[in-house]
């Protein structure tokens, strides 16, 4: 049976608005209209960080669901693990439309959605229906665009989520709310920080960054996670550069640059986080992973896990699977018996190349 979502039904909803096709998924995914898989995976592609262990290295990155409407399927797709978000304290409902664009010709996504969302109160209620997983699950937490208060709201949001995922990131670098960035100063980020780490229980804690950040920044970053006890890196959100060559109408319209294009940055600066953190984060690599050997490129520049959004928006269910068996091909091409064996043996490389 064809599910709603197959690779007959993708074409159809390319040829929809993308907010509206992106809706339209999150409703099948809601109600049960996507297949599930039901096979183990290969030992090899298992991965044991941040206290929990993965069956495999490929996760959803935040953003597809928002507000963890989704969250029974897209947990049983086959992916290693599931991140809903980003979530804020109060509903928001983000920036005027159109506010997606499709960069089919470049394999990427524009974004200025502006954290639209239904709020911390929705999307805790959600939460609360996926106990019962077989993977592990992060939740992503960001602020309202008119609040005045970040060292108040990012703790106030752990501390609601803190026992229903496994993990939760801290997002201060979408480039759609302003002043949000400027968070990710050592100044600013310290006092978040400080005051996440006094949420009693708190689950494993990674900061999402920005992939625009310079080189003192990152070490910046890194530094201040270090020393504030932060477990990992997610590196990183959309870009606000357009790299040379974007061939799509649409490469001009404000936002964040997802995709293809985005992967020689993101990867650059993953290999950069790495070789600063010296094993002390667990780094997780997103950006322009559309195959298994761009997957293991992440791994090898210093990603212990990794993330899709657009190649999943691009492809569907059906790529999942995919990736894990070209993932596993890379391995043994690469003669690496595991996936943690080929954490971070490129990440001197590839920072090298890209300073």
């Amino acid at each position: 049976m064809l599910s709603f979502l197959s690779s007959a039904a993708l074409p159809l909803l390319r040829l929809l608005d993308p907010e509206r096709a992106h809706a339209i998924a999150i409703w099948a995914s809601s109600r049960g209209l996507v297949p599930t898989s039901s096979g183990a995976d290969h030992p090899a592609l298992a991965v044991a960080c941040l206290g929990r262990r993965f069956s495999n290295p490929i996760g959803l990155a935040a953003g597809f669901d928002k507000n963890a409407n989704a969250g029974p399927t897209l947990l049983r797709l086959g992916f290693g693990f599931v991140e809903t978000g980003s979530v804020t304290p109060r509903p928001q409902s983000g920036n005027p439309r159109p506010r997606i664009f499709r960069l089919t010709e470049d394999r990427a996504i524009i974004n200025r959605l502006g954290f639209n969302n239904l709020g911390l109160a929705a999307y805790v209620r959600n939460l609360g229906r996926l106990s019962d997983r077989a993977i592990p699950l992060g939740a992503n937490v960001g602020i309202n665009k008119d609040s005045p208060d970040p060292v108040r709201d990012y703790p106030a949001l752990i501390e609601a989520v803190r026992s229903l995922v496994d993990y939760a990131v801290i997002n201060v670098s979408s480039p759609n709310t302003p002043g949000l960035r400027d968070l990710q100063t050592e100044s600013q980020l310290r006092l978040i920080l400080q005051a996440v780490g006094a949420v009693a229980g708190r689950p494993p804690i990674l900061v999402k960054v920005a992939p625009d950040l310079t080189h003192d920044g990152l070490a910046s970053v890194v530094e201040t996670c270090v020393e504030e006890g932060v477990q990992g890196l997610i590196v990183g959100n959309t870009t606000i550069s357009r790299p040379p060559g974007l061939l799509s109408k649409h490469a001009c319209e404000g936002g964040g640059l997802s995709g293809l294009p985005l992967k020689p940055l993101s990867t650059a600066m993953l290999a950069r986080a790495y070789v600063l953190a010296q094993g002390r984060l667990v780094l997780i690599g997103a950006g322009g992973v559309f195959t298994g050997r761009d997957a293991l490129t992440k791994i090898q520049a210093g990603a212990s896990l990794v993330q899709l959004y657009t190649s999943f928006a691009f492809n569907g269910p059906a790529l999942i699977p995919r990736l894990k068996t070209e993932l596993l091909a890379a391995l043994r091409d690469a003669r690496f018996a595991t996936v943690q064996d080929a954490v971070g043996t490129r990440a001197q490389e590839l920072a090298e190349q890209a300073s």
